[in-house]
């Protein structure tokens, strides 16, 4: 398990507070979860300042020194991704650390793909050779970032949240041609910094969407040099609810997109017998 935060808006925001500072923060989070589980085994923040990503990571604990608030502090742009890992598939080190960048491409994930090892071995084979030389680290994570890379690739015409649902489809096949009892858990946030796109597949994940300009009930000011030709609006997604605001949560085992007008849309996934045991966890998060 980690803990996930994506953020896209109509004009640049800052998410401070949404990372350090609110009731439930990223960096609460981390140190302990709706479970009591701690995620101290890495962070990134990744930001949009100017078309390309900008990213910060350290392999060690958010709340280890000033370094992640520093990266929350400065983190100001349209599109903004950040992560806490607790480590499942991979050792703690930088280059498993999240989120992954290439390019103008961003992408955190939170969950497990169970049985990896053997999994990986149809994943490698559907990687392009490029895709493949450009692996690092040793997480699924980093691998489901390189399968994604590889369909866009191949189908640059085809939208996001397409190639999005191919893939997390097509993983979980794959891991049922080696126990078809087994799911893997699939929360994942994917962006060039101009869409978001992401799933939720056996973790809790939430939403937020903001409608106009906003104060914030922590620091009492908004996040935005708000301009009065437009109309404000962002969208928020969490693994828990940062703030006491109205959050919804993602349908289980869907792909989702936040449309060129702010507004987030859901499609399902074509995954049957999927064990959405999630009631309980649901239920104990912090509100």
């Amino acid at each position: 398990m980690c803990r996930l935060f994506g953020f896209h808006a109509n004009e640049p925001t800052r998410v401070e507070c949404s990372l350090v500072h609110s009731q439930n923060a990223l960096l609460e989070q981390g140190i302990r979860d709706s479970h009591g589980l701690t995620h101290g085994q890495g962070w990134g923040v990744a930001v949009y300042p100017d078309g390309l990503p900008r990213i910060e990571k350290q392999a060690w604990a958010a709340w280890h020194g000033e370094h992640f608030k520093t990266a929350a502090g400065r983190a100001y742009a349209r599109t903004i991704i950040a992560h806490v890992r607790r480590a499942t598939v991979g050792p703690p080190n930088l280059r498993n650390t999240h989120p992954f960048v290439h390019g103008r491409w961003v992408f955190a994930h939170n969950g497990t793909i169970p049985k990896f090892d053997q999994v990986r071995q149809h994943m490698l084979k559907a990687i392009d050779a490029l895709n493949r030389r450009e692996i690092y680290g040793s997480t699924d994570s980093e691998h489901i970032f390189r399968y994604l890379l590889t369909l866009w690739r191949k189908t640059p015409e085809r939208s996001l949240i397409e190639l999005l649902c191919e893939a997390i489809q097509q993983i979980v096949v794959w891991t049922r041609e080696i126990d078809r009892d087994l799911t893997p858990s699939l929360n994942v946030l994917w962006s060039d910094g101009e869409h978001l796109v992401g799933s939720r597949l056996n973790r809790t994940l939430w939403f937020l969407e903001r409608d106009g300009l906003f104060y914030c009930e922590i620091c009492g000011k908004p996040h935005v040099h708000h301009n009065p030709k437009q109309g404000y609006r962002a969208v928020e997604v969490a693994s828990e609810p940062i703030t006491s605001e109205r959050w919804l949560g993602v349908p289980n085992a869907s792909v989702f997109a936040v449309d060129p007008d702010l507004k987030i849309h859901f499609e399902s996934l074509d995954i049957p017998m999927i064990d959405d045991g999630l009631v309980q966890e649901e239920a104990n998060v912090p509100l």
